[in-house]
């Protein structure tokens, strides 16, 4: 008798096994997920945590409340084979350190703000200059060196809600400022970013996102292919700020209006190139400023990878990885080389503040900032 119900209990501890095994064997694909970590501590002692967002193909993207990086992008190339391709650190510390902005949102003023000074109805609020006589990315203590506060999360739903309350004066930007970030990752292997912000006293707001991809995932990006939609282009000075004029791209190697690998003409002679040492210029987009239409896309033909940018946005930050000098090494010991990453930094125009014919970015009490972008991935 005893031998019978080993026996039984043998047998449906091994059909029990077998179903486990058939709901879950190795590399296929489960439910969509969101799972945290911790990532270590701040300067002054404070957790941080890493958030994992998965859909059900298995497309994975890594974010932490710190600066509310992402430190991972891993998609699947034309045959399948999983690769991250987002340039960052294993570690905290290479985002609390390092200056490049991996993966950072940027705020509150993305990209540079001449002189470090703008004017709201007659006063002049002076910042913090950290790119030669100009003000970058929010200064040196901009929205990339805070910590964000994370919502709730569902089980189930890959989403991430990170808010920031940025006070009146800090970084010499006026008004409090709460910033309100939401990212999806869809099915489609689409990353989401919702940006939304509110402030008590008229101010200026311009927010992105800094990620640098490589679709390779690893070596330059010179033979990525580019195309972007847009007729025109912003022309900088010698300090990178616009001069003012919408410039036509049409004979220049600013026309990527049919795809072109970003190294066709990156080292011409031409004098906007030598300026930004490569591509670091903003391009005036085609299509209703408010509303979402696909405004990019990068092609990359050994793994076959796609990135497509949709935004609501009226510029587009194409830069082109030219700071980049080999002496930061990231995720596996990879070291980052000159132009081993873009961005696409989806934006309003550099130094708006001081540019009264580009579209405004003041916001005014009771009104709210609300911007969209789309990262899409698909494969060819």
């Amino acid at each position: 008798m005893k031998r019978s119900v080993i026996l039984i209990i043998a047998l449906a501890a091994a059909l029990l096994l077998t179903l486990g095994s058939a709901c879950n064997k190795p590399g296929e694909a489960e439910g969509p997920s969101i799972s945290s970590a911790p990532f270590g501590q701040t300067a002054e002692g404070q957790a941080v945590a890493l958030y994992t967002l998965k859909n059900s193909r298995g497309t994975t993207v890594k974010i932490t409340p710190w600066g509310g990086v992402v430190t991972t992008i891993i998609v699947p190339d034309r045959n399948g084979t999983m690769g991250d391709v987002a340039l960052g650190f294993d570690a905290l510390a290479g985002y609390t350190d390092a200056v490049p902005y991996f993966g950072a949102l940027i705020g509150r003023y993305g990209n540079r703000i001449a002189k470090g000074a703008f004017a709201l109805d007659g006063t002049v609020y002076t910042l913090p200059v950290n790119n030669g006589a100009n003000h970058l990315h929010g200064g040196p203590r901009g929205f990339d060196k805070v910590l964000w506060t994370a919502g709730p999360v569902q089980p189930g739903k890959p989403s991430l809600t990170l808010t920031y309350v940025s006070k009146d004066g800090e970084a010499g930007y006026p008004g409090n400022l709460t910033a309100t970030v939401i990212y999806t990752l869809t099915e489609a292997d689409e990353l989401e970013i919702d940006y939304t912000a509110i402030t008590d006293k008229k101010t200026v707001v311009n927010l992105t996102n800094h990620t640098y991809f490589n679709l390779a995932g690893v070596g330059d990006i010179l033979a990525h292919e580019v195309q972007i939609d847009a007729d025109r282009y912003t022309p900088v000075d010698d300090g990178l700020i616009p001069t003012g004029e919408l410039a036509p791209v049409d004979n220049t190697p600013f026309d990527f209006r049919t795809p072109t690998a970003i190294g066709a003409r990156i080292n011409d002679e031409d004098v906007q190139i030598k300026r930004g040492n490569g591509y670091d210029h903003n391009w005036v987009l085609n299509g209703a400023m408010g509303s979402m239409r696909k405004v990019a896309a990068v092609f990359e033909p050994l793994s076959g990878r796609v990135l497509e940018v949709l935004t609501t946005e009226p510029g587009l930050q194409f830069y082109t990885g030219n700071f980049l000098d080999g002496t930061l090494t990231g995720k596996a010991g990879q070291v980052y080389g000159f132009r081993s990453g873009f961005c696409m930094e989806t934006q309003h125009y550099p130094d708006s503040p001081n540019q009264p014919a580009f579209p405004s970015t003041v916001l005014n009490p009771g009104e709210t900032y609300k911007t969209r972008t789309i990262y899409k991935f698909t494969t060819r």
